[in-house]
């Protein structure tokens, strides 16, 4: 049960919980706090209906196994378009997280961002390289990154937590009640990955005895973690959790001086370098994987086989990423822009998911029920994504069209 409660807590973990808490404060002050609360108790249900689906079916095509089932095979494939489309702005995302770090700890802040920027393109050329080669980090790797990220978040909470004063909690509220709804669309990109359990359903030997456990496990760690480093967030560094891009390095600071910097640097940009690859390799699987089922266009599904490198979906990857990264260099997006636009894609993931178990699941149950507010808590923080809410919106008229034009062809 501890391998599947590393992998699970590895696919919520990562690298955007090193500067959330800072873009959080940033929209809500103090109060981002409150959000943090509220996603974790809206990833509760949410957490257990994807391990209730996972046990009745499992499968490793997860929550688009889940939409065909309620929905078909048109929704399943808007789901995967959803995924496929997250990723580069997700990738960029992370890497310019590792970027910020690494900069700050070479003191390049004279540069502005140009730091930052060129050190997410190394860190994304690098993962593209790996995986054109077919390199992939081995889940023992995955796991020790996984553990890595644990033991310094909680090392920093611990050192920041004599620091937290009172007085940096009022006001509570600056910015009224709707900053907390800001606060939580940019925090989902750190709970977007609850639906993991479910593509590690066929994994286990007895799903419906195991996955609520390691659900519960998963549920627990990534809770403390969270408010742990909400907390201390606001309550140790005041008004500066806003203006910090590296806030994990401020709280180290509390017990390492010196060292904070060079260390929170390099535990970054290892946690960026495991985490863009990862995404890059399940990603280009992922394409290849909608190019055979029909879903996107046949080509993609070159290089999909077992061994196999898909470079076509790579390649396809690789655009968008260049794209991404190229408006970030140009000023046109930032990383709370980024952020809160992978949050739409994977909250319409997550709302998706949620509306197939209350189709799926029987209906009355207190699961069921639990399941009703979290879709329609999810639903809510999907609204205060703005305009960001046409990029799903654009990728599902886009999945749609394309399995339209594709019916018409072979009909």
């Amino acid at each position: 049960m501890a391998g599947g409660t590393a992998l699970c807590a590895g696919a919520v973990l990562g690298p955007g919980v090193l500067a959330l808490p800072a873009l959080a404060a940033d929209a809500a002050g103090p109060a981002s706090v409150l959000a943090w609360v509220v996603l974790l108790v809206t990833s509760v249900p949410v957490a257990v209906s994807f391990a209730a689906l996972g046990a009745r079916f499992p499968d490793g095509g997860g929550v688009a196994t889940f939409v065909h089932r309620a929905a078909g095979p048109r929704a399943a494939a808007v789901v995967g378009w959803w995924f496929y489309g997250a990723v580069p702005m997700g990738v960029v995302s992370a890497a310019l997280i590792g970027g910020q770090y690494v900069a700050g700890a070479l003191g390049w802040s004279a540069w502005g961002d140009a730091g930052a920027v060129a050190v997410g393109a190394l860190v994304v050329a690098a993962s593209f390289a790996a995986n054109c080669g077919g390199l992939h980090l081995s889940g023992r790797v995955q796991l020790l990154l996984v553990g890595l990220l644990v033991a310094v978040l909680l090392g920093a909470t611990l050192a920041a937590a004599p620091e937290v004063r009172a007085a940096h909690f009022t006001p509570f509220m600056p910015h009224g009640w709707g900053s907390v709804g800001s606060a939580a669309a940019v925090l989902f990109f750190a709970f977007a990955g609850w639906e993991a359990a479910s593509h590690l359903s066929g994994e286990f030997a007895n799903p419906a005895r195991d996955l609520p456990r390691v659900t519960a496990c998963t549920l627990a760690v990534v809770s403390v973690l969270y408010l742990g480093l909400a907390v201390t967030t606001i309550g140790a560094l005041g008004p500066a959790a806003a203006t910090t891009d590296t806030p994990l390095t401020e709280l180290l600071a509390r017990s390492m001086d010196t060292v904070a910097r060079p260390v929170a640097a390099a535990v970054a940009l290892l946690l960026t370098f495991g985490t863009v690859n990862t995404y890059l390799a399940g990603a280009s699987r992922l394409g290849a994987a909608l190019g055979r089922d029909g879903a996107a266009p046949r080509r993609l599904a070159a290089g999909g086989g077992p061994g196999q490198v898909p470079r076509y979906s790579l390649a396809v990857l690789a655009v968008a990423c260049a794209a991404v990264g190229t408006a970030v260099a140009l000023g046109a997006a930032d990383l709370d822009r980024l952020m809160r636009a992978t949050s739409a894609c994977l909250a319409s993931v997550t709302l998706a998911g949620l509306l197939s178990a209350l189709a799926l699941l029987p209906r009355r149950t207190p699961l069921w029920c639990a399941a009703v507010v979290s879709t329609l808590l999810t639903a809510a923080v999907l609204a205060f994504t703005g305009a960001l809410l046409l990029i799903p919106a654009g990728l599902a008229v886009a999945a749609w069209g394309f399995m339209t034009y594709r019916g018409r062809r072979t009909g």
